[in-house]
C-alpha cells in the first residue's frame, strides 16, 4: 500500500477510477491489528488502489472529511465518493470485505 504525500496527491487521486484510502496512524494499536490481513484484502479487490493517509500528518484533510477514527477507509469512484466505513471501533478482515464488496452494488 502506498503513503499519501499530500493533500494536493489526495485531491487528484480522487478521480481516479477506483480508489480506497485507509486512514490509520503509527500509534493505532488497532490499525496495526489490521495490517497482516491488507495484503490479502488488496490482493482481492485488485480493481482497487489502495493507499495510506497518516492522520497526523493530515489532521486538515481528515476535519475537511470528517474522518475522526481510526483506522477508517474512504472510497471513490471516478471522483464520486462511493462509501465511507469510518468509525473509531476495531474492524475486521470480515467487515472491510464486507464495505468494499457493497461499494460495487
Amino acid at each position: 500500500m502506498r503513503n499519501l504525500q499530500s493533500t494536493e496527491e489526495f485531491h487528484a487521486l480522487t478521480k481516479e477510477p477506483a480508489i480506497i484510502f485507509m486512514f490509520t496512524a503509527d500509534w493505532c494499536p488497532d490499525c496495526r491489528i489490521i495490517d497482516p490481513v491488507l495484503p490479502k484484502i488488496q490482493k482481492k479487490f485488485a480493481n482497487y488502489t489502495f493507499v495510506s493517509v497518516d492522520r497526523d500528518q493530515f489532521i486538515d484533510l481528515c476535519i475537511e472529511l470528517d474522518i475522526y477514527g481510526i483506522p477508517s477507509f474512504l472510497a471513490y469512484v471516478n471522483g464520486q465518493e462511493a462509501g465511507r466505513y469510518v468509525s473509531k471501533d476495531r474492524k475486521t478482515q470480515t467487515e472491510i470485505e464486507e464495505f468494499i464488496s457493497k461499494l460495487s452494488q
